[in-house]
């Protein structure tokens, strides 16, 4: 078979009068591997690398199925021959060819590698993207097998299946929520509509889905009642009919509650979530976009947008409105309320959108499930002849069937919602030690609120009591720091705060956020007090190294530098912060590389360059004059000499002058130069939060010794080339060959470790949110460990590279809770409490240069003094 794939691959090769060199530069695969699969020295290519040769000789539709069949090993197709040109094909009247024969059979999966035996079905699943450039396609197979691990993980983190999913259904939304059926069917005009069935549950929901002719559905339901269990059960059903029909969407979860649509065009909007939750997508696809812009514009992405009533009040609307302007296929899920808000404000419902509403659980379903759930060994019977007592549960839904009163239907309203459910099991099925018959005291819960209180309540103490402490792979103890229930809800209370802003509230809990919970003047303090203790220290460490000086002197000399540095990066930072905001310091998707065949000098990579350029610029001058303070300082301390003496300060001027010209090119120079050797990182997994902050520690690590080499190069070379150019205009200027090097390692060591403390968001995690909240209390000593036990006890979910709640209502609940334990936090921020017991929604509305002369017995150190 290897042969008749080399052959075949030559024939069409020659047919197109291309040489391999003209394919290799056309294709992107190199020609070392072209002439290998041509002269039959390998079997181990991805269907990938052919479908871009495939691309580049531009072959038609049956020469494609041909290739595809080939590969399939078909002896038939081995002995066909090529289309002879554009329009060879099947005749009128003849028998299809044995390769179009095998693509019309639909059974099995796509080959992972050509050497393997290629099921029947493959021609048909290669006609459907063979079209797309393989780039694409691979992007795209990335994409679904970590979509699919992804949401298989979340399922068994939420024990959806355990002991068996909880029944959802659904029936047709009012009319009034939903387009017509012609538009939904998208019929031209005259045509009659015909029914659609929308009837089903979760084991039918991807079959739902695909009967809607225009891709598009909407999800209605109340809080808790499963709207996120079903997109994540739609994603993974959608890509198992991916993978065994035509169906090339990719199905991706989207929280769309963070979008802003009056800021982030919808498209903008997917490209950056894709980017944030797979690195992997920001590797440069066709025509020099990013593979997630490819795939989002290359329609292969399945937007599931979940949580639409989550947005701000005041966004709904023109979210609505954009996404009226697409006729792409989304599903979108919503609480009824909201969803018929924005509806009425924007006069059209999702157009050629159907949409179902989420049916309640019935006591049937109930009686199924939560008799399951307990499973406490019972007492042994009496005697053999008697009946084994049943689950504590079964004694409650017996009073839920017969006795109608007050508590007993406030239970069962209570119970109608697999959120409400999955709590109550959890809270009295999994402890143990209580009885679930308490939930029928009507004095103790006299309404349904205060019954859905309780199980809110009573779920973090739960999950924080009932689970012991692991041991990972490395031997390391998991949450064994955490068990304490009760400071374990105080940190997950003040996480749920954080999230809470004056327009609306956030739903994403990002490491790199955490520190944002600080005002922007304690941030810039303690990013300046960060830098300062690092330059300082780089100070001593170069100056015992290079610079014999007093004990003293150093400590003098160093404790004046820090500052004044810590202070140029801090007016840095504040001006970045203002202008960019959080944004301006989420974690980098690059790494650095030195081949430049990577990098490309693009418009996104000029703009980069220019950027931060100016800001290296910026921040150079402020050290420059800074730095030529603190020595100006340093030798009036240390010499007595007096601040005013004109020599002193025509001495600083000229530092000043010299640091500036120095710092700046140099660090404008540096950090644009990083811009150039930026590529995206290369990774094949989907980013979770542990592995995004691990990879940004090794990247900002990375940062910092390209960093540290640069600037000492560039400031020791640099400035003395600009102190031999000024000595031809100003005289003689006392800047030995040491001081430059001293000058150099300070500035290169202490530089480069404040810039990834100020200006990476790994840097900014350490200093924030690993050192100066926890020592003030508000985070435990280790957030990310805290944060990843409290995904895997199920208080958090992850959603990509960010956690969040559970659920909104826990989220909110323990939000209250915090903001009622401490008052500081004032309430009335958040506005009222919507009906449900739910906030309502808010709008948006260097060395030692010392001026005045040289030290006697040891050159001054970048001394600027003319002579």
């Amino acid at each position: 078979m290897a042969e008749d794939v080399g052959t075949l691959l030559r024939r069409l090769r020659e047919r197109a009068g291309l040489t391999q060199e003209q394919v290799a530069e056309r294709s992107g695969v190199s020609v070392r591997t072209i002439r290998r699969l041509e002269n039959d020295r390998s079997t181990n290519h991805r269907v990938a690398t052919l479908n871009l040769l495939a691309d580049a000789l531009g072959l038609e539709e049956r020469d494609r199925l041909l290739l595809a069949a080939t590969l399939a090993g078909s002896p038939a197709a081995a002995t066909a021959e090529p289309a002879a040109g554009p329009d060879a094909g099947p005749r009128p009247g003849r028998e299809p060819a044995p390769a179009q024969a095998s693509a019309q059979t639909p059974e099995a999966a796509p080959p992972e590698r050509v050497s393997e035996r290629v099921p029947e079905q493959v021609p048909e699943r290669v006609h459907d993207q063979l079209p797309v450039h393989g780039r694409l396609a691979e992007a795209a197979e990335e994409l679904a097998l970590e979509v699919r691990r992804r949401w298989r993980r979340e399922e068994a983190q939420r024990r959806v299946h355990d002991p068996f999913p909880l029944p959802v259904r659904w029936t047709p939304a009012p009319a009034a929520l939903t387009d017509r059926a012609e538009n939904i069917q998208r019929l031209g005009p005259g045509e009659p509509p015909r029914a659609v069935d929308l009837d089903g549950d979760l084991r039918s929901l991807a079959e739902v889905y695909l009967r809607i002719p225009s891709g598009r559905l909407v999800v209605l339901g109340r809080a808790g009642s499963g709207k996120s269990v079903l997109t994540i059960r739609l994603a993974l059903d959608l890509l198992e009919t991916r993978a065994s029909a035509a169906h090339r969407r990719v199905p991706v979860v989207f929280s769309v509650g963070s979008w802003d649509p009056s800021t982030t065009a919808l498209r903008d909007w997917l490209v950056g979530r894709l980017l944030r939750d797979h690195p992997h997508l920001a590797r440069r696809g066709p025509g020099g976009a990013t593979l997630a812009a490819a795939l989002v514009d290359g329609d292969l992405v399945l937007p599931v947008l979940d949580g639409f009533d989550e947005m701000g009040e005041g966004l709904r609307r023109d979210a609505l409105d954009a996404l009226n302007a697409t006729a792409a296929p989304l599903v979108l899920t919503s609480r009824r309320d909201e969803y018929a808000e924005a509806v009425r404000a924007a006069h059209a419902p999702l157009v050629w959108a159907g949409c179902i509403e989420l049916a309640d659980l019935t006591p049937e379903d109930l009686a199924d499930y939560l008799p399951r759930t307990d499973r406490g060994v019972p007492a042994a019977p009496a005697s053999d002849d008697a009946v084994p007592p049943g689950s504590a549960w079964d004694t409650v839904l017996a009073e839920l069937r017969t006795c109608p009163g007050p508590a007993h239907r406030n239970l069962a309203a209570v119970l109608t919602t697999p959120l409400m459910v999955v709590l109550a099991r959890t809270l009295y099925s999994e402890s143990g030690d209580r009885d679930p018959a308490e939930l029928l005291d009507a004095e103790r819960f006299p309404s349904v609120r205060t019954l859905s209180e309780h199980l809110l309540a009573g779920f973090v103490p739960a999950v924080y009591r009932r689970r012991a402490p692991e041991r990972d792979t490395g031997g390391t103890r998991s949450g064994a720091r955490y068990a304490d229930a009760v400071r374990a809800e105080r940190w997950l209370g003040r996480l749920a705060h954080h999230l809470v802003r004056t327009d609306r509230e956030r739903h994403d809990l990002a490491w790199w956020q955490l520190g944002h919970e600080l005002s922007r003047t304690a941030r810039t303090v303690a990013l300046v007090l960060a830098t300062a203790v690092v330059v300082a220290l780089a100070d001593w460490s170069v100056g015992l190294l290079l610079v014999p000086l007093p004990a003293g002197e150093l400590l003098l000399q160093g404790a004046l530098m820090g500052p004044a540095a810590g202070l140029g990066f801090g007016a840095v930072y504040a001006m970045v912060d203002r202008s960019g905001g959080a944004a301006a310091f989420e974690p980098t998707r690059v790494r650095l590389t030195l081949r430049a065949s990577h990098t490309g000098l693009g418009r996104r990579s000029l703009r980069t360059f220019f950027a931060r350029l100016g800001q290296g610029l910026i921040g150079g001058t402020v050290m420059g004059i800074g730095c030529a303070c603190a020595l100006t300082l340093q030798r009036a301390l240390a010499a007595g000499t007096p601040l005013a003496h004109p020599d002193v300060v025509a001495g600083t001027l000229i530092n000043m002058l010299v640091f500036v010209l120095i710092f700046g090119p140099a660090a404008g120079f540096v950090f644009g130069l990083m811009a150039a050797l930026e590529a995206p990182v290369d990774v094949s997994t989907a980013a979770t939060p542990v592995s995004l902050l691990a990879s940004n520690r090794a990247t900002a690590c990375r940062q910092f010794l390209v960093l540290a080499v640069a600037l000492t190069l560039a400031i020791a070379f640099g400035g003395y080339v600009v102190v031999a150019g000024l000595r031809t205009v100003m005289g003689p200027l006392n800047w030995a060959v040491q001081d430059s090097l001293f000058i150099g390692a300070v500035c290169g060591l202490g530089g480069a470790a404040a810039y990834v403390l100020a200006f990476t968001a790994w840097g900014q995690w350490i200093v924030l949110a690993r050192v100066w909240l926890p020592l003030a209390g508000r985070l435990p000593a280790d957030p990310a460990a805290f944060l990843d036990d409290a995904y895997r006890r199920g208080v958090l979910r992850q959603t990509g590279a960010v956690y969040q709640f559970r659920h909104e209502r826990l989220q909110h609940h323990l939000g209250r809770a915090f903001r009622g334990a401490h008052p500081d936090f004032a309430p009335a921020a958040f506005g009222p409490a919507s009906p449900d017991g739910l906030p309502a929604a808010g709008r948006p509305v260097a060395g030692g240069p010392v001026a005045g002369g040289p030290v006697a017995g040891r050159p001054a150190v970048g001394d600027g003094e003319s002579g």
